[in-house]
């Protein structure tokens, strides 16, 4: 519950600010929406494009039928996840620093925030340098806020996007999401790198380390991050792959001794809200890593660790702009991958057709985002109360 503090707090801070200067900065409020405009990045996002001009148009020509893939990918991927949606729902609320009940995936405070930064700079930028590249005016850069969830935007002319060729058009829209897959690729090589090669030959597994404990879940009042689980039920847990072993021989509502480097705990296992069947602490975990004597006698105990920190800040910049960049090409306006899908329509069909069914395909995808979301992360919230 720390980060939900740390929201709040930051949302009175910001807010409070916002209205108290909002003349002497020049921001603009509208509704849940805080906005401030600048020109000031014009010329740096004139000379990033004038630099390399055939690099970035080939590199948007390569990206467009990528950015194709996976918006249809995307598409069917949340076609399927129809099946299933009211048992285990496919899309999810990501607030960093914050553990839902029943949700896939936990984004810690800090490396969420880095990720997200990533994500925001770079999208908005790719989409500002193939506007200037096209002859798109930028009449504004800024930074939002909505309530407290942060974001830019490049606004370019829509008068001058009305006058460029469509293949023109489709290299912006596309832009933002190709350089989030881009960095995505290039983090999960270094990501890859580091935890294939770099960390078996630095550390080995020494047990298993409770990373978070999810809030209103059993082993909230049980178990703490930090404590290194080293049996369950007299089952040896040396490793991840152990502790899974372990883990299935677990039933529903069953009392479990957890023995850790700080004691044994017994704690009573719930139910998976995402699967009724199978047994439920609500503890994300990791391996616990002890330095290997060779590289401690050359590095010592304490500096190999940064290999950690790397290894787990490439991973969530690769995971958060893989996520936002896949999730912002499917073919739902207002999301760049519905501009494209518009675009890709009128090579063929006349207005009259493309207008209802760009409309009628945005619908259904939000429609299924926003059931999947409202479900699972509600379910989730109200768990942790």
């Amino acid at each position: 519950m720390n980060a939900l503090w740390f929201y709040l707090i930051a949302f009175i801070l910001i807010w409070t600010m916002a209205i108290l200067f909002r003349d002497r900065l020049k921001i603009e409020i509208h509704g849940p929406l805080l906005m401030r405009r600048t020109k000031r990045l014009r010329g740096f996002i004139d000379g990033l494009a004038s630099g390399h001009p055939r690099l970035w148009r080939w590199i948007m020509n390569a990206g467009i039928p990528v950015a194709f893939f996976f918006m249809f990918y995307m598409l069917y991927m949340l076609v399927m996840s129809l099946q299933n949606i009211f048992v285990t729902p496919q899309a999810s609320l990501i607030v960093p620093g914050v553990d839902i009940p029943g949700s896939p995936v936990y984004v810690p405070l800090g490396y969420g925030i880095i990720g997200l930064a990533t994500v925001i700079v770079v999208h908005e930028f790719a989409h500002g340098i193939l506007a200037r590249l096209e002859g798109v005016r930028i009449k504004s850069i800024g930074l939002l806020l909505l309530a407290i969830l942060p974001g830019a935007f490049v606004e370019p002319d829509e008068e001058d996007i009305k006058k460029i060729r469509p293949i023109s058009k489709m290299r912006i829209y596309a832009a933002g999401s190709v350089a989030n897959l881009i960095l995505a690729g290039i983090c999960f090589a270094l990501f890859f790198g580091i935890s294939s090669f770099a960390m078996p030959a630095a550390f080995q597994p020494d047990g298993v380390q409770i990373d978070s404990v999810v809030p209103g879940s059993p082993a909230s009042k049980v178990l703490t991050p930090g404590l290194v689980i080293e049996s369950i039920n007299g089952m040896p847990t040396s490793n991840l792959t152990t502790y899974s072993a372990a883990l299935k021989t677990i039933g529903v509502g069953e009392v479990i001794n957890i023995t850790t480097d700080q004691g044994t705990f017994h704690l009573k296992t719930g139910r998976n809200p995402n699967n009724s069947s199978r047994a439920y602490m609500g503890i994300r975990t990791s391996n616990h890593l002890r330095v290997r004597d060779s590289v401690a006698s050359v590095l010592g105990d304490t500096f190999p660790f940064a290999l950690t920190y790397l290894e787990e800040l490439f991973f969530w910049i690769f995971f958060l702009n893989f996520a936002v960049g896949t999730v912002n090409l499917l073919p739902a306006k207002p999301l760049d991958g519905g501009l494209m899908f518009e675009e890709l329509l009128r090579y063929r069909l006349p207005e009259r057709i493309v207008k209802p069914a760009v409309s009628y395909v945005s619908i259904f995808v939000i429609l299924i985002i926003a059931v999947s979301i409202i479900w699972g992360t509600g379910r989730g919230l109200l768990m942790m109360f």
